[in-house]
């Protein structure tokens, strides 16, 4: 049942990525197209960014069922960044709905693309963060020390910043990646495509920062890396994609560069899934949390996984079905715009 709950709440985290962290990006975006990318992106992710939000909800569901150690640490320790996350996700989706929705004529969305873009901004950057602080090991076994030792620490190092700044960079290129086949003109269609260019080499940039900043934590990432084909095998695999993928890009195919970057993605997730396996929290001081000593009792996952499947067997058709509605048509727009 454990093995089933975690391949669940991997499926969960890639597609929030997928889906949710193109959305922030699509906020971040905002802010080096300007004025020329706004309608292309309301257009894009008016109808689908509240429902991308359930592979969140479903990923803190299976860990607080399923994980109630690993949620009791994670909110007790890392509850700052994990509030200015909330926080984030909450005025992004306010600015966007009153900016979108907005009819009377003044100064408002003026004020609401700022506050779209700057939670845009900050929310994946602190989702990075909270990642690398599971990863980093500062997390303390018990609270002893001052505030800062036990609550800011864990989480305000040059290794949480790198990982928040590279899953910035991860959203704002997954969104101008999909945001080239949002376009409905080919001056617009150059426009993301050479925004997910400069992405894509920020990006890889910032990649290797990370590996950086974990060694002068003190965080044998690179070692750890090496120490699983599995993450080896991601990276030769991501590595293998980038020609096409730039080619994709360069001749603006959405569909083939969306696919493309979907498994880059995948690699990403799934090579960290594989370096930090079977830990879910490192910490200082103590024994890490992993998926064995920290899940729930065994009745308890058992009729979690029964939920989880009869709430797949409903979330996935009517995921399909707005799909179909609102984004499967672009396929034959991009047909007809061409090159």
């Amino acid at each position: 049942m454990t093995e089933i709950i975690i391949f669940i709440l991997g499926i969960a985290l890639l597609l929030y990525v997928l889906l949710g962290g193109a959305d922030f990006g699509a906020g971040i975006i905002e802010i080096f197209t300007g004025k020329k990318g706004i309608d292309t992106i309301s257009r894009a992710i008016a109808p689908v960014w509240e429902a991308n939000h359930i592979w969140l909800i479903l990923a803190i569901v299976i860990i607080f069922n399923g994980f109630p150690h690993v949620f009791a640490v994670l909110t007790t320790y890392l509850h700052i960044p994990l509030f200015i996350i909330l926080i984030g996700i909450i005025f992004r989706g306010t600015a966007f709905t009153f900016r979108y929705y907005d009819t009377l004529n003044n100064d408002a969305p003026k004020y609401y693309t700022s506050l779209f873009r700057i939670s845009s901004l900050l929310t994946p950057f602190f989702l990075g963060v909270t990642l690398g602080a599971t990863i980093l090991g500062k997390i303390p076994a018990e609270i002893k020390g001052t505030f800062y030792e036990v609550f800011m620490t864990p989480w305000v190092n040059i290794f949480t910043f790198s990982t928040g700044i590279f899953m910035t960079l991860l959203f704002g290129w997954l969104a101008s990646v999909y945001l080239i086949g949002e376009a409905g003109d080919l001056k617009s269609r150059r426009t993301f495509a050479k925004t997910s260019r400069i992405f894509f080499v920020m990006l890889t940039i910032s990649g290797l920062g990370v590996f950086l900043a974990a060694e002068i934590s003190g965080l044998p990432l690179f070692e750890k890396f090496t120490h699983s084909w599995i993450a080896i095998g991601c990276v030769v695999v991501a590595t293998l994609i980038i020609p096409f993928l730039w080619k994709n890009i360069q001749h603006r195919k959405s569909l083939r560069t969306r696919f493309l970057a979907g498994i880059q993605t995948a690699c990403i997730i799934t090579g960290w899934f594989a370096v930090q396996f079977p830990v879910m929290v490192s910490v200082s001081g103590g024994p890490h949390l992993t998926i064995m000593n920290s899940r729930a009792p065994e009745s308890t996952m058992t009729l979690l996984v029964y939920a989880l499947f009869a709430g797949i067997l409903l979330i996935f058709p009517a995921f399909y079905f707005l799909f179909k509605v609102f984004k499967f048509r672009n396929i034959e727009k991009e047909k007809v715009i061409g090159n």
